[in-house]
């Protein structure tokens, strides 16, 4: 029998062809853990707004192994030496890093599991793979977590010019429809270069970074906390919360064994240390767990669960307004009006709004910062060469503070 083809190549249609460079990143493609990740959507809650955000975190992932590949072709063209068994790591990582994700984006770590990240539960599925994989992985987990001595790596992994990034506006972009959001991926990675073991952009490509962090920054508003988005994930939130606390309660839901688990338990990272068995249901996750249960959940007893369910089913979403905090009377009075129309219990009536602050910034000087590298040597970063970058404004931590609330009368 002859061996199995490994070499394949990927029609993408955001970059076209993506070549798998070999049978080690190709075994990786196909493991069952990063097939998963076909199975999560890359953007949860957008296609409530945008229909055509229905690609996936394989995808994103895809394209983010595209993008590094392109850019270490163009460091070694620049002079910098990346053996082959780095460039094979930074590969398995940048296509690893999004392994931890759970069902819609982030909402899983703020309902079904506590004070644990994606990125924490990535390096787990990592550090498991590496068991079954004889080690082959070891150069991965050391470059994922920074450990390793080129920090160039890392970078190219996750900082401020990552192709995580660079992968997730451009294909985001693409998806929705929301032009503004395009970036020169490949005129970017034409520009990088390493300066003292750090990422930096050659001066000429200033111009593509200014339109790169303008664009990242119109993404977030426009798609990432659109407010249907943002109603939909607190909605969403709210399903999860309700269905867990009557799970632990001693109230039997329909649920994928999966599901039942973390519905049924108080899950912390301290559980998936101490205990196998929560990183096996894990993995078992995914959109279609969620969605199944919550049709399911539409017909239930429990008011709150159902009439929520049904409502997120159908599309009828939170109502999100901006507004100032509310006072004590504010909320009282709100709780008061959902208690009366659903006859139920001031703690029920919680269920049905919540007060939100969304917050972003656009430029982080705490992080790895986007330095310009000058024809003399010299390194500035990039506010303080830009003409139209504010240092101050990009850094500013902008926050929305909004109330998502179940409409009674619509």
């Amino acid at each position: 029998m002859s061996a199995q083809n490994k070499r394949k190549i990927i029609n993408d249609p955001v970059f076209g062809f993506i070549n798998v460079p070999n049978d080690f990143l190709y075994d990786i493609i196909q493991h069952p853990l990063f097939q998963r990740l076909q199975r999560i959507k890359q953007l949860g809650m957008a296609s409530f707004v945008y229909p055509g955000a229905q690609h996936t975190r394989l995808q994103h992932s895809l394209g983010a192994m595209y993008l590094t590949n392109e850019a270490i072709k163009q460091l070694r063209q620049n002079g910098h030496e990346i053996t082959a068994d780095e460039a094979d790591g930074v590969l398995a990582a940048i296509l690893l890093h999004d392994v931890g994700h759970g069902p819609f984006s982030h909402v899983l770590e703020h309902t079904l599991v506590t004070n644990i990240s994606h990125e924490a539960i990535s390096l787990r599925l990592m550090q498991q793979m590496n068991s079954e994989m004889g080690g082959k992985l070891t150069l991965a987990i050391q470059i994922f977590q920074n450990q390793y001595p080129k920090r160039f790596l890392h970078q190219l992994i996750s900082s401020q010019l990552d192709m995580d990034r660079m992968d997730y506006l451009r294909r985001d972009s693409f998806f929705t429809g929301v032009t503004e959001g395009v970036v020169g991926s490949a005129r970017l990675i034409k520009m990088l270069d390493v300066y003292n073991d750090q990422l930096v952009i050659k001066a000429k490509g200033i111009h593509s970074i200014e339109n790169f962090l303008i664009a990242r920054r119109f993404m977030y508003w426009q798609v990432y906390f659109h407010k249907t988005a943002v109603a939909a994930e607190r909605m969403l939130i709210k399903i999860l919360g309700r269905a867990k606390e009557l799970s632990l309660a001693g109230e039997s839901l329909f649920a994928t064994p999966a599901l039942s688990y973390f519905l049924n338990h108080a899950v912390t990272v301290e559980t998936f240390d101490k205990k196998p068995e929560t990183l096996m249901n894990f993995v078992l996750l995914d959109d279609s767990d969620i969605l199944s249960a919550i049709k399911v959940w539409g017909n239930h007893s429990d008011v709150v669960l159902s009439t929520l369910s049904r409502q997120f089913i159908n599309r009828k979403l939170f109502k999100t307004t901006r507004c100032e905090p509310l006072s004590a009377l504010e909320r009282g009075e709100l709780l008061k009006s959902y208690m009366k129309h659903f006859n139920i219990t001031e703690h029920e009536a919680s269920y049905f709004f919540e007060e939100h602050i969304i917050t972003t910034s656009t430029y982080d000087f705490s992080d790895a910062q986007i330095m310009i590298l000058f024809n003399d040597g010299s390194v500035k970063d990039v506010t303080q060469v830009s003409d139209i970058l504010d240092a101050a404004l990009l850094s500013r931590q902008v926050e929305k503070h909004v109330l998502c609330k179940f409409p009674l009368f619509s």
